[in-house]
């Protein structure tokens, strides 16, 4: 498997060279590289691939079986003040994943990679925080390097090692240092070594990338505490929520749910979103309330679809 991937590797280089000495666009390499993996699947040289499934029958069935263990999977956040959502369930996959390998016998740490700018404006994991999610401390790396090609080369060498059970890889926004060549070769880094790599991509645009799947996080409310006898405790918090929105998959049409995140269990669960409603009389101090425009640029797009202005008849 490792040398199939490392002279698809070359081949990769060597068309992506050609592109540019005949002026192609490098989109039309992604599309070779689909059809060559394609090609490989029909003929039956592929393997299966190692998959880590959420638990949820609707998403693990859109995912195929699961988020690919030997590949890259995208977690996108639309803005900063969601990145605690996004963090929040990377950390609940590395949790998962890891556990689940411990459980074999091959408790391997995770490691994550934050660029200067994502740090600084995101903050670092809190070894508190991490507990809580279910990681153990002394099995968790992070590293800070000051460029962003600091951090993709450290990337790499982690997934190529094998040392690290998932390798977290956390930028900020959409950087031109870090488009398609760059994600395929970590890519195909990662189908060599069989071992995942998770983009973290903070307040992030989609944008074409090599992960074979991209989720889009959004923060929930949490529900209430579950009882053992299936009733809800008044006035309780439960587990971390997530508005979870499948955007790049096989599936047509994107999937939409909320998880909530048990740490005990390292479980996901489906909740109803009925259940994030709050009480009649629980209701928020501002439910509707809304910030004045800003004075000296553009206020927050609208909605779309919210409203529709026709003109008068007469």
């Amino acid at each position: 498997m490792a040398r199939t991937a490392l002279a698809r590797e070359q081949l990769f280089a060597l068309r992506e060279t050609i592109a540019r000495l005949e002026g192609k666009p490098l989109p039309a390499l992604a599309a070779a590289e689909s059809q060559a993996l394609a090609e490989e699947e029909k003929s039956g040289k592929a393997d299966a691939t190692p998959r880590l499934p959420f638990g949820i029958s609707l998403l693990d069935e859109a995912l195929e079986g699961g988020l690919p263990l030997d590949g890259i999977t995208e977690i996108r956040s639309g803005l900063l003040r969601d990145a605690g959502a996004s963090s929040g369930l990377v950390l609940a996959l590395a949790s998962r994943l890891q556990h689940r390998e411990g459980g074999s016998g091959q408790f391997l740490p995770v490691l994550w990679i934050a660029d200067r700018i994502s740090m600084i404006e995101a903050g670092m994991p809190y070894a508190i925080g991490l507990r809580d999610f279910g990681l153990r401390q002394d099995h968790f790396l992070h590293a800070a390097p000051r460029r962003l090609e600091e951090a993709l080369w450290l990337a790499e060498v982690a997934i190529e090692s094998g040392a690290f059970c998932a390798t977290i890889l956390e930028v900020c926004g959409n950087p031109a240092h870090f488009g398609l060549a760059e994600s395929r070769r970590l890519s195909l880094r990662a189908k060599a070594a069989g071992r995942p790599l998770f983009l973290l991509r903070q307040a992030g645009e989609e944008e074409a990338s090599s992960a074979s799947f991209r989720l889009f996080v959004r923060p929930a409310p949490a529900g209430l505490r579950p009882l053992p006898d299936g009733s809800r405790l008044g006035g309780s918090i439960a587990g971390p929520a997530f508005r979870l929105t499948l955007e790049k998959s096989r599936n047509p049409a994107p999937l939409s749910l909320i998880l909530e995140w048990n740490s005990h269990d390292r479980q996901f669960v489906l909740v109803d979103r009925a259940e994030h409603a709050f009480p009649s009389d629980e209701q928020p101090a501002h439910p509707g309330a809304q910030p004045s425009a800003p004075a000296h640029r553009s206020g927050r797009p609208q909605t779309m679809g919210a409203l529709l202005a026709f003109e008068r008849a007469s």
